[in-house]
């Protein structure tokens, strides 16, 4: 008679939407739960404690605690001590639906940030390029220079006035 909280310890707990709580003393399927709650989806609960926090005023700690739900498949089974919670499949959609619209959104902003990136690449690319260019125009004006200086000197040379005085 003194093992009363064991037996009720080992039972499977699932948890309605409306909030009603069903105990199983069985271990049972998933599928078999879906079935019998057309709708829905069969979800393990778990909860997390995280780590004590301090306030930065030096007031009082807090507890952070994550509630994590996992989808089952309807092969898996329903162990016995664990906590399970029916899930509308409207929910379930919204969930999905929210995670690839969170997906695309990552995906988007990341496109956005490697086009920024290849855009300020490339304007530091033309500004070295037209600095280049500057750099080559001044030597191709400095080589006319010299290449208008030496035909000045063949044409006095072939009159004659190269290095005379007149």
């Amino acid at each position: 008679m003194g093992n009363c909280q064991a037996a009720e310890a080992a039972a499977v707990v699932i948890q309605h939407p409306g909030g009603r709580v069903e105990r199983l003393c069985w271990s049972t399927s998933a599928a078999e739960v879906m079935r019998a709650n057309p709708g829905h989806y069969i979800a393990l609960v778990t909860l997390r404690v995280a780590e004590e926090r301090q306030d930065g005023d030096g007031g009082a700690r807090r507890t952070v605690r994550l509630t994590r739900v996992k989808l089952l498949k309807p092969k898996e089974t329903l162990l016995l001590g664990h906590a399970y919670r029916l899930i509308t499949t409207h929910e379930v959609t919204k969930a999905v639906q929210a995670r690839k619209e969170e997906k695309v959104r990552k995906a988007q902003q990341q496109l956005e940030e490697s086009r920024q990136k290849l855009q300020s690449k490339a304007r530091a690319a033309a500004s070295a390029a037209a600095e280049v260019d500057e750099a080559a125009e001044e030597n191709d004006n400095d080589s006319d220079n010299f290449d208008d200086e030496a035909a000045l000197d063949a044409s006095l040379d072939q009159v004659g006035l190269h290095g005379s005085e007149w």
